[in-house]
């Protein structure tokens, strides 16, 4: 091509910018450039994925799942942190419970012969039942010792035998009372909540046999021997 046909190209390429670019805006585009050569301009890059823009979208996703990762360590970690602060809790409550409930239960045997001096001491002389009332308020505050730490005794004669809460020691055969219900009671159960402590020990109503029921017995216990 001559020099001649080459610069006539680059006056209509000149001309052609002049005319889509309007007056007074040529600020507005001050990277736009012509190719003298091919009359081409360069073209422009894109935002797609393989641009840089779709780079920068996938580092920002990994970046957001490494951070919901981290986030759900540690929340994990928490979790286990607060469960074993709770069960480190309750064990020490246990252990703590149990040597309450095994000193106390050492407690109680002392505590019934003292109840039983002042239940004696009751039947005696006006002098002896006064010089008891200073020992009463000892064996209050005993007691209130034990309801500091949940422990209270609990009533057995009148009601059913409960194997859970009664040891039987004496059985008596009557027509007072319902066979299973306890008549008497020798020694106080104590429960701490729905635990029972010491179970009491009593003695238990039996229906009366009759006499082809007690001979049947006898015959059967001989035959035993």
């Amino acid at each position: 091509m001559s020099r001649k046909s080459k610069k006539q190209r680059e006056d209509l390429l000149d001309k052609q910018v002049d005319r889509d670019i309007p007056q007074g805006q040529e600020d507005l585009y001050p990277n736009l450039e012509v190719d003298g050569a091919g009359g081409e301009s360069p073209p422009l890059q894109g935002r797609g994925e393989d641009g840089p823009g779709g780079e920068t979208e996938n580092k920002m996703e990994l970046l957001q799942d490494q951070v919901k990762r981290e986030q759900e360590k540690y929340f994990r970690a928490l979790a286990e942190m607060e469960n074993s602060r709770k069960r480190m809790q309750k064990e020490k409550q246990n252990i703590t419970r149990f040597a309450v409930e095994n000193t106390i239960h050492e407690f109680l045997a002392p505590l019934d012969n003292f109840e039983n001096a002042l239940n004696f001491a009751q039947q005696h002389s006006e002098d002896m039942q006064n010089w008891s009332k200073g020992f009463e308020m000892i064996l209050t505050q005993f007691r209130d010792v034990l309801a500091n730490h949940k422990i209270f005794p609990f009533h057995s004669e009148g009601c059913k035998f409960d194997p859970h809460m009664h040891e039987v020691i004496e059985i008596e055969e009557t027509e007072r009372h319902e066979e299973g219900v306890i008549i008497k009671e020798f020694v106080k159960g104590y429960k701490c909540g729905d635990k029972i402590l010491r179970p009491a020990r009593v003695k238990i109503a039996k229906a009366v046999m009759d006499r082809s029921e007690k001979t049947l017995l006898e015959e059967k216990n001989q035959g035993d021997s």
